[in-house]
Formats: structure tokens, sequence, C-alpha cells
């Protein structure tokens, strides 16, 4: 391994660029769970009934909203190694290729989410959900194309480096969705009430209106006039589409095997009884805020790393990926903190049942303990998406979550007879065998020089 002495100052101007440009990005994945909260806030007033069937049919809508995610996360790197080349003007060639992948995309996942009745078998969804969960996504998937496309347009404008956009459209989206989704569930402005139905019609409605309003806006704003967008137009090119792919592929097989990891734990702990699972979705709330902190730094830090890419500068890849690292490492300190010393107060923000509230502490304190590892792995992974190094972590996360994580979980909770406590103390397992495959193999290509200029 190359000798690594950081340097102060460049350190301090490193931490400062992915500050400055993570900050929106954090607000944006904060923005990004809101419609979840919302949904489930307007449910929750309808009916019992209402309710759960949205609950249901947003986990499962939720399977395809990452898969598009991943498959999208290709963009920003692919953009800002161009960009940190000089060649900033054929990041619309790749833009537009790129919209060609989420179209694509689009309508496979809107056929997958139309046709979802296995999956509600595989779930053991009741019969008396069935017409409301059904109705709910046959309703959002429509949305499927507009979904992927604008996390294209995200990746593009990311990948340039400007993130305050992504951040405006997602709480305008938020702003939209409140007052539609209660005029169209609660049958207001002399329509019917439409319940579940009118939550995944209102949904896919501003999905749309937040995919078309943020094209519009980087068609028209100059900021984006150097990107050639318009030049770009072009019809598929298969070997740029394959090379999207290649990249994207792998992540959302990634982000699906760490939610799919989140999902089977759910349903081991719901045969445990309704107050470990009340219990278990008031820790797992507050770890999921905590994380959006991270994820926001990861995005960053792609595109960071992606930029010294481009410039073919080895120690700016360096400095990029352990900045990164080490500002998750430094936030999830806090989230740790008041996670471990806290609990009690943090339970008591979701729910009044004195039963919840201590199993939800005892679960926020184990919550606490792995958000050093979920903060190390998840920068450790865009670090390595700035590479469009993605195959092989891919690999590691689907070893770390359910080669180690589910069976070290299972084994403690059933056989240990450690119930819920039991399946998160596999999550730590899963998480930290993460953090240390994925850091180490960022290490391993930044300071060997594992990566290539952009062709």
């Amino acid at each position: 391994m190359l000798s690594f002495r950081p340097d102060r100052a460049r350190v301090a101007r490193e931490v400062g660029a992915t500050v400055r440009l993570a900050l929106p990005l954090i607000a944006t994945q904060l923005a990004a769970v809101g419609p979840n909260f919302v949904d489930a806030v307007l449910a929750g007033h309808l009916s019992a009934h209402v309710q759960a069937a949205v609950t249901t049919a947003v986990s499962i809508w939720a399977l395809a909203l990452v898969s598009g995610l991943g498959m999208m996360m290709a963009v920003p790197p692919s953009v800002a190694q161009l960009d940190g080349a000089g060649r900033r003007n054929e990041t619309g060639a790749v833009f537009v290729q790129a919209m060609w992948l989420a179209w694509g995309m689009g309508i496979v996942l809107w056929f997958l989410v139309r046709n979802a009745t296995p999956l509600l078998d595989w779930i053991g969804v009741v019969p008396t959900l069935r017409h409301d969960v059904t109705q709910f996504l046959h309703a959002i998937s429509w949305a499927a194309p507009a979904m992927t496309s604008y996390f294209a347009i995200r990746g593009l404008s990311e990948g340039l480096s400007m993130t305050r956009p992504s951040m405006y459209f997602s709480f305008g989206g938020l702003l939209v969705l409140a007052p539609l989704g209660y005029v169209l569930m609660y049958g207001k402005l002399g329509l019917p009430a439409l319940g579940s139905l009118g939550s995944g019609i209102a949904t896919a409605t501003v999905l749309w209106l937040e995919m078309l309003a943020f094209l519009w806006f980087v068609i028209k704003h100059p900021a984006y006039r150097d990107a050639h967008l318009r030049a770009g137009l072009a019809w598929p090119k298969p070997h740029m589409i394959l090379d999207l792919l290649k990249i994207g592929g792998p992540m959302s097989i990634t982000l699906l095997a760490e939610g799919g990891l989140f999902v089977a734990v759910a349903l081991a702990i719901a045969t445990l009884g309704e107050t470990v699972v009340a219990s278990h979705q008031v820790a797992l709330s507050v770890a999921t805020v905590a994380f959006m902190v991270p994820l926001g730094l990861s995005m960053a830090t792609t595109v960071r790393v992606g930029n010294a890419v481009g410039r073919g500068d080895a120690s700016g890849v360096r400095y990029a990926g352990l900045c990164g690292v080490g500002l998750a490492v430094c936030v999830q300190t806090v989230s740790c903190s008041l996670m471990l010393t806290l609990p009690h107060v943090l339970a008591r923000m979701y729910t009044h049942d004195a039963a919840v509230i201590a199993l939800a502490a005892q679960l926020m304190v184990l919550a606490g303990l792995f958000q050093f590892s979920d903060g190390i792995q998840v920068t450790s992974n865009g670090a390595l998406r700035g590479l469009k190094d993605t195959r092989v972590p891919m690999v590691i996360t689907l070893f770390a979550y359910w080669g180690v994580g589910m069976p070290i979980g299972w084994w403690l909770a059933f056989r240990h007879g450690m119930g819920a406590r039991g399946m998160w103390f596999g999550l730590i397992a899963g998480l930290t065998m993460a953090a240390v495959l994925l850091f180490t193999r960022f290490c391993r290509n930044a300071f060997h020089e594992r990566w290539r200029r952009p062709a």
C-alpha cells in the first residue's frame, strides 16, 4: 500500500466541498421518506383498514423504488467523471441514454407492480386487504417511468455537483402530495372518497409532476447549458446503455439485498406478537431517519471521487473517499449518542404504550451500536461507486447481509430465544461485515490505483 500523509489544508478543503454537496442531498433524502409518512398519516386518520392497506402497498412499491434508484445510481459517477475530466459537453449524451434506460426499466417495473400477486401471497397479505392493496399498486404503477426518469435527472444534476435542485423538487412534491392526497382519499371538493386508491393516484400524480418539472428545469436553466443536453438527443445506443447497466445493475441488486434483509427481519419479527412488531417499527423508524445523513454523504462522496477520477488525480480519490468516510463517522457519533442516552425519549415520540416503549428502547440501543458500521459501509460504497466499482461491492453486500447478518439474527432470535433483539444483533453483524469489507475494498483500489480515467 502506498504511503498517505494527509495535508490538513487539503483535508479541510475536501471536507468543506463534500459538506456543501451533501447538505442538500441529506435534505433530499429526508424529503424522500416524506411521502411514506404523509400516506401513513392520512390513511391512519381515515381508518385502520386503509392504513394497513396503504402501509402494505407502500412496502411493496418500495421494492420497485429501490430497484429504480439503484439502476440510476450509474448516472452520477458517469457524469462526475466526465465533468472532472473537463468533458462536461459530453454529459448530455450520457443523460439521454440514461433516460432511455429509465423508460425501459420504468415499463418493466410498471408490469411487475401491476402483477404483484405472487409477492402478496408470499408476504401473507390477508384477504380482507387484498382489494385495497391491489388498487393502490395499480394506481401507483403508472408512475414507474416517471420515478426512474426522475432518478436519472437527479443523477445528472448531482453528477454536475448541483445538488440543491433535487432538494427543492423533493420538498415541492411533498407540499403538493399532502393536500392532493387529502382531497382524493377523503373525498373533498365534490370528489368521491377513494381511500387507498386515492393515495396511489395522488402519489403517482406527484411523481409525474416532479419529473416533468425537474426535466423542464434542467433543459431551461443556464447552469446546464454547457452539458449540451439537446445536442445529445439520439436513439438508444446499446453500448452506452450497456455501460450504464454494468454500473447500475449491481447497485440495484445491492439495494434490493439490503432492503430485502430489513423486510425479512420484519417478517421474522412479525411472528413474535404485536408488541414486538410495534417496538421494532419504532426503533427502525428512528434508525431510518438517522441513516439519511450518511446516505446523503455517500452520494456526495460518489461525486467527489468521480471528479477526482476524471482529473486523473490519484491523491484526490483518496482524500475524497477517506474524508467522506470520516465525515460519516463524525455524524454517526451524534446518532449513536442520542440512541444510547435517550432511547426512551425517542420511543415516546412514536407511542404512549409502556410495553412498546420499553422494548423499543432496548432495540434502539442496539441500533445505536450499528450506527458506525452503517455510516462506514454506505460511504465506502459511495466512494466505490465514484470509481465505477459496483460488481464486487454487490457480492460483498450479498455475503454480509445474507451470509452473515440474516443467519446470525435468525439463530439468536429463534434458537437462543432472544426474539427481536437477536434479529437486531444479526443486523449489527451484517452491517459490520459490510463496513469492514467495503472500506478495505476502497482502500485497496484507491491506494493501488485500480481505476482509470473515463474513456
